[in-house]
């Protein structure tokens, strides 16, 4: 990763400032983790949405916990008041309390939908690709390429049309000629 301030390479991704100026790198790995995308911070104020497979799990539990109450208080005044009504009635709040809470747990966990997601991202939506017809628009960072070079720039000239290049075995025939001479 480079300092987006001074262009200075960090040794590793987990530098919080740059090493060069100082420049805080927080938000840069944020950024680069998300790909590019920027978080949506919450206000603590604001209350937090609960998901519906929570809110189904809390009924559930409070359904078995309040049948934990309800059901010995129906069972006690079912016997002192000796009447087939209460018993029923009693019979009836311990079946929905003790099996319907936890079904209505399990149901909330296994078919409803969950938390979205903790952060919600700034930046254009996912793309999404059609069978048919032109592909989509997509947006560039940078301008398209300009057909021309720029005013005031020219063609590097080309120096081989100066001088040949010279033969790769062109050293080695020389040093050669030179051990020739020096042995006679």
């Amino acid at each position: 990763m480079f300092c987006p301030q001074c262009g200075q390479q960090q040794a590793n991704g987990v530098i919080r400032f740059c090493s060069r100026c100082g420049f805080p790198l927080d938000g840069v790995i944020q950024l680069l983790g998300t790909g590019g995308m920027l978080p949506v911070y919450r206000n603590p104020d604001e209350p937090v949405p609960i998901s519906a497979r929570k809110k189904g799990v809390k009924q559930g539990g409070m359904l078995l916990l309040s049948g934990a109450v309800i059901v010995p208080l129906l069972g006690v005044m079912a016997s002192f008041g000796n009447s087939a009504f209460l018993e029923i009635l009693t019979a009836f709040a311990a079946i929905i309390c003790f099996i319907g809470g936890p079904l209505r747990m399990l149901y909330a966990a296994l078919f409803e939908e969950g938390a979205p997601s903790p952060m919600r991202m700034y930046g254009p939506p996912p793309v999404v690709r059609q069978q048919f017809g032109p592909p989509p628009m997509q947006h560039q960072a940078l301008p398209p390429q300009q057909p021309r070079p720029a005013a005031g720039w020219r063609p590097r000239p080309n120096t081989a049309e100066l001088v040949t290049p010279p033969s790769v075995t062109e050293n080695t025939t020389r040093l050669l000629e030179k051990e020739d001479h020096s042995d006679r």
